[in-house]
């Protein structure tokens, strides 16, 4: 069954925000290696083990939310089924290479979501 499996949060200055969730939460929170501007976030249960991670990157567009990414096996075949339900496909599958797929969706209530493929043979 398709699950929260990744969390963005989008950001105006990123070191305020790191330092902001690493005391708030004692999340661990790195830069991902290379060019891209983008960080990874390591969350633990309350007994310490690791659970649901995500990521931070400057915000992108004015008013942008944080966004849930729920794993599912076929991204194309939950585009279709966002919809044909009366939801909208804000921005199309796109690779993340190495990792997988995402497209971001709005749902029929004007929420934003994201769906996440994973792919470790997704290409540009």
């Amino acid at each position: 069954m398709p699950t929260i499996v990744h969390f963005d949060i989008p950001v105006d200055d990123i070191e305020r925000a790191k330092n902001f969730y690493e005391k708030l939460f004692d999340w661990k929170i790195d830069k991902v290696p290379g060019e891209m501007p983008y960080f990874v976030i390591e969350t633990t249960d309350l007994e310490g083990q690791r659970k649901l991670g995500g990521g931070m990157a400057t915000r992108e567009k004015s008013g942008q939310q944080i966004t849930n990414f729920v794993g599912v096996p076929s991204i194309d075949e939950y585009i279709d089924k966002v919809e044909a339900l009366g939801g909208k496909v804000l921005e199309p599958k796109t690779p993340i290479v190495g990792w997988g797929y995402l497209a971001v969706c709005l749902d029929t209530e004007n929420n934003t979501f994201g769906l996440w493929e994973d792919d470790t043979s997704a290409k540009m």
